[in-house]
């Protein structure tokens, strides 16, 4: 498919050389937009609702993260393109899903396109799916520590896990438990189960999973019904259990 790009940055020259970039090394990629200041940055991505958002940081009037911050429900890929490496974790922490620096290197871009392709292509595979795990449901028992001793368990009959500070809840199907064990505790013990980290909260078994919406990150929804958050930065790892 084509991926829909706009080209958020003050300098016209910039967008004018990235543009040429992706026409020449990017076929893939359509650009439907582009704006020199936040506000018009804003307004161009809601009216085109892209695929993917290449960003500047610094602009007049207001930076990339303040167009992020106006956009909480985003449903595109950002990569940053900047002459500036300091911000690279802010932008990590925006979810960003490349961090091109200027002068742009053609093969990171080429690379940056690919990333956000294989992503967008697979979100657009599942959507409105109902989802079946690649992976056969795994066998196994987990020992639960108790006050009293410990509790044997079926890993299949977890739904998902939670993180509660230094203490994990286990979801089943009509019950959960507190165990005095963190979450990434059970992301190891579970790791060869077919559990998956969707997020710094939540640990879920895959085979458990019916549907997955899009989003920043999205969510996806389990056999009960339960409707979880995905992080951004898991996003790919969970899409890639699915063909």
């Amino acid at each position: 498919m084509k991926l829909k790009a706009v080209i958020i940055d003050d300098e016209k020259s910039s967008r004018d050389i990235l543009r040429n970039y992706l026409s020449e090394y990017c076929t893939q990629v359509i650009v439907s937009g582009e704006a020199g200041t936040v506000s018009d940055g804003i307004d161009m991505i809601r009216q085109v609702g892209p695929h993917l958002v290449f960003l500047d940081v610094e602009m007049p009037f207001g930076n990339a993260f303040d167009l992020l911050g106006a956009l909480p429900e985003r449903n595109f890929e950002t990569v940053f393109v900047t002459a500036y490496n300091q911000y690279a974790l802010d932008a990590l922490n925006q979810h960003a899903a490349y961090y091109l620096m200027k002068p742009i290197d053609i093969d990171e871009l080429i690379r940056a396109v690919a990333y956000v392709e294989e992503v967008v292509n697979r979100e657009e595979m599942l959507k409105d799916r109902v989802l079946s795990s690649r992976s056969p449901k795994v066998e196994g028992k987990i020992t639960l520590p108790q006050q009293d001793g410990f509790q044997v368990l079926d890993v299949s009959e977890i739904l998902f896990c939670r993180a509660d500070d230094n203490y994990t809840e286990i979801y089943l199907s009509e019950r959960k438990l507190l165990v005095s064990k963190t979450l990434k505790y059970f992301e190891d013990a579970l790791a060869d189960f077919n559990f998956v980290r969707i997020h710094k909260s939540f640990l879920v078994n895959i085979n458990e999973v019916v549907r997955y919406k899009k989003g920043k990150g999205g969510s996806v929804v389990l056999s009960n019904g339960k409707e979880l958050s995905v992080s951004a930065s898991r996003k790919k790892i969970l899409l890639s259990h699915y063909e």
